[in-house]
């Protein structure tokens, strides 16, 4: 509280997070205005029977309920989403990418385009599949035997295409808006805006129940309790870090003298993020999905819907569990080089006091780095399967208002955003304090 107060009374800080309202203002009305072309009563009944529970329900939790409303935002950010981590991870495939990453600032940049080609692609395969699907009715599990789309011709959804793909293109410019003039992660703060703006009305439903109907004040004192103690576990295993000492030798460099100073390297024990919960929640849900295009009577459609549609079940539990143990080391070495870092360390001087420098080094990363991701998988584990463990203890039906992906978005981002205007707040402060001292001095 004291940073925001701090910041509301920086004018250079005020402007920008007024400039952030308004952007999320804009980005939550596109949530809302329906695609021309959609039915939107017959949406509104269809979102009302209907619950989706895998990659769908994945997708709308991210668009903050554009998705099933088929609304101009739908894809919200995710096609951006699905496209950096793509680009992130051909590094390891495609040499280019390596390269331009190796480059600096300006093949940061050439990396940001390819990225955005890529949305926008991205953006076309889903907004044509999720109309298709919407057409089938497999959009709301097949609980709605509402017509969203009345008018069902090649035209038709080819409009509806250019519209949901152009409304990517804008979630997309404004995130960049968001991260060159506001505060924090653009993508990171539109992704925490759609997860909170259904968070609460969903956690009041416990209590209060639908229509003040079958609800259970005791779950929901249960939920509350529950969701604080994992907030405040998530904050302090994110901002943890295993600080590795480096010393760095002193050099002659023309007439001056460089390095002689001791610092360290900071390693998270979750370096890998919210992205393992993600992917595997994303590659379960392909199965659900296929499934709902085939008869409801036929043997392997039952199987997926009892044990891979179903959250709760042995099968599930397990694939979710390995999958994102597997995600964690994956995406921790793509991210992550020792290598990298241990030559970066030789060329500038440093080294770890008691390991040689070059290889030696790079052994001794991997060893930690290793041992932080089996502390990071079993961290992971333990936050995405509590909601699992809720569900069958306090046998709520409904899905509940958090996941362990929600708890890890809400929480990281929260910190991030608190922590660049902690340092802008600093920064502000201080180039008034020596401008004070200059004009005085003058």
């Amino acid at each position: 509280m004291r940073t925001l107060i701090q910041a509301f009374k920086t004018k250079e800080l005020r402007k920008k997070i007024l400039f952030v309202l308004g952007i999320i203002i804009i980005y939550r009305i596109g949530s809302f205005i329906p695609t021309p072309g959609v039915d939107y009563p017959a949406v509104q009944k269809c979102i009302t029977t209907a619950g989706n529970e895998d990659f769908i329900g994945l997708v709308n939790l991210f668009s903050g309920g554009a998705l099933l409303q088929l609304s101009i935002f739908a894809l919200g950010i995710m096609p951006y989403i699905t496209a950096s981590i793509v680009v992130q991870l051909l590094r390891v495939v495609i040499p280019r990418f390596e390269a331009l990453h190796k480059e600096g600032q300006s093949g940061e940049a050439k990396l940001t385009e390819y990225t955005r080609y890529l949305t926008i692609g991205l953006a076309v395969l889903q907004s044509t599949t999720i109309l298709v699907t919407a057409r089938n009715g497999a959009l709301f599990n097949g609980a709605c035997q509402q017509q969203v789309i009345p008018d069902s011709s090649v035209w038709n959804l080819v409009v509806m295409v250019l519209i949901m793909t152009g409304g990517t293109g804008l979630i997309m410019w404004m995130a960049e808006l968001i991260t060159d003039k506001g505060i924090g992660n653009g993508m990171s703060v539109l992704i925490f805006i759609s997860i909170c703006s259904g968070f609460l009305p969903q956690l009041w439903n416990i209590g209060w129940g639908t229509n003040g109907k079958n609800g259970d004040w005791v779950k929901f004192g249960i939920v509350v309790t529950v969701l604080v103690v994992i907030l405040i576990l998530v904050d302090y295993v994110e901002l943890a870090q295993r600080r590795i000492p480096v010393q760095y030798t002193r050099r002659m460099i023309g007439r001056k003298m460089y390095g002689g100073s001791s610092t360290y390297l900071p390693l998270k024990i979750n370096m890998s993020g919210v992205i393992p919960p993600i992917f595997a929640s994303s590659i379960l849900a392909i199965p659900t999905l296929i499934a709902q295009f085939g008869k409801p009577e036929q043997s392997w459609v039952k199987w997926i819907d009892a044990n891979m549609a179903n959250t709760t079940s042995v099968w599930y539990i397990v694939l979710y569990s390995v999958m994102i143990v597997f995600f964690c080391f994956f995406y921790t070495s793509i991210t992550f080089n020792p290598d990298e870092t241990a030559d970066n360390m030789k060329e500038y001087g440093g080294f770890i006091p008691g390991i040689r420098a070059g290889r030696a080094t790079s052994r001794y990363l991997s060893y930690v780095m290793n041992r932080l991701n089996t502390v990071g998988a079993i961290y992971l584990l333990f936050v995405a399967l509590i909601p699992t463990v809720l569900i069958m203890l306090l046998k709520i039906n409904s899905k509940l208002p958090f996941g362990g992906t929600t708890i890890l978005i809400i929480a990281g981002v929260g910190l991030d955003t608190l922590r660049q205007a902690r340092a802008q707040t600093e920064q502000f402060q201080y180039t008034g304090f020596l401008l004070e001292g200059d004009h005085k001095e003058g």
